[in-house]
This record gives C-alpha cells, structure tokens and sequence, in this order.
C-alpha cells in the first residue's frame, strides 16, 4: 500500500515534476501549492504501471494572498512561469479570491482551499520546503487516492448544488476510461 513517503519520492524522483515544482518556488508566491491532477494522475499512473505519463491539460499552481485579490495578478504569474518554462499549461489562482468565483465560504489558507476540492482524490498539493524537500499537502487523506476510489470531499455533500458539480464533474473528466481500475462513487441527493 503506498503511503505519503511514497508519494513524495515519486515526486522527489520525477525530474520533471521537480522542475515544475522548482519553477513555482522561483516566483515566490506566498502559500504556494501545485495541486490537483499534477499528484493526483501522477498516483494513478504508477498504480496503473503505465509507463508513460498521462497528460494533463494544466498545471495547477494556487497560492494564497489576501492583499491582492486582483485576477491581473494571476495572469502575470502565469506570463511570467511560461517565460520560465514554455510550453507548460500554468493555470494560476490565488484561493484567496476563488471564493468570490464559486460562490462559497472564504478559505483561510490555500490547504483550507485545497480541503474543499471536488473529489478527495484530487483534494492534494506538493510544495517545496527551503531545501527542495518536497512536502505533501492531503487535507482529505490519501485513503482514496491511493485505492484508486473517487469520491467527493466532504465539503461537496452538503448541498445539491455541490453535488450536482460533483457528478457533472465526474461525467466531464470521465477518469475511467484511462485509468480503467478505478471505482468510481456516485451520491444520490438528499434533498
């Protein structure tokens, strides 16, 4: 059973996850967190021993500053990471103003934001640490993740609205269709 040093040695060991996660920390964003699908596919590829790399449509890089919620600033990080890095897919957002976007609750830290992702499968992030060494953000655990279920973090069974996101989401990204050993959680409403 993989556990959270097996998910950041896989990472330690990727040299082009290194150099994402390098490249991130050189633009100095507070609360920095690569997430999402750049761990979550990353997981799935390795228990699935593909050999190649599944793509991703972007790299999700989320930072949290309150002081300048401004959506400009967040383009010119990404302006300024393709400069760095071409042809790599940034998609940069500061949780401290997607909440304005998706109609929720604050979050008080980009972890608090990463906790209320859609899926627990997706709910990670990687940062590095002053000396590179990678660190695991898994505010939902790494339970599903790792025996490859998907499920909606806590957070989106509290109402239909989220649900419905939830399962459109699901319909959307049709995950099973390439990584075929996943299982794959549908909630019937409550309400």
């Amino acid at each position: 059973m993989m556990n959270e040093d097996d998910i950041i040695s896989l990472i330690t060991e990727d040299p082009w996850m290194m150099d994402i996660l390098k490249t991130a920390k050189a633009v100095q964003l507070p609360d920095w967190w690569v997430c999402a699908g750049f761990v979550r596919s990353k997981i799935w590829d390795t228990l699935h021993n593909f050999s190649d790399r599944t793509p991703i449509p972007d790299i999700d890089l989320i930072y949290f500053n309150p002081s300048h919620i401004d959506e400009l600033e967040e383009k010119k990080m990404e302006d300024r990471l393709k400069t760095l890095m071409p042809n790599t897919p940034w998609s940069v957002k500061n949780e401290a103003r997607m909440h304005l976007k998706s109609n929720m609750p604050p979050y008080v830290s980009s972890v608090d934001a990463i906790s209320k992702f859609t899926e627990t499968a997706t709910a990670l992030g990687v940062t590095l640490d002053e000396k590179d060494n990678v660190i695991l953000a898994a505010p939902c655990g790494i339970s599903d993740v790792v025996n490859l279920q998907v499920k909606p973090t806590p957070f989106f069974t509290e109402t239909k609205e989220r649900i419905e996101i939830y399962e459109t989401r699901l319909a959307k990204k049709n995950w099973k269709a390439i990584w075929n050993k996943l299982n794959v959680y549908h909630i019937k409403s409550p309400y």
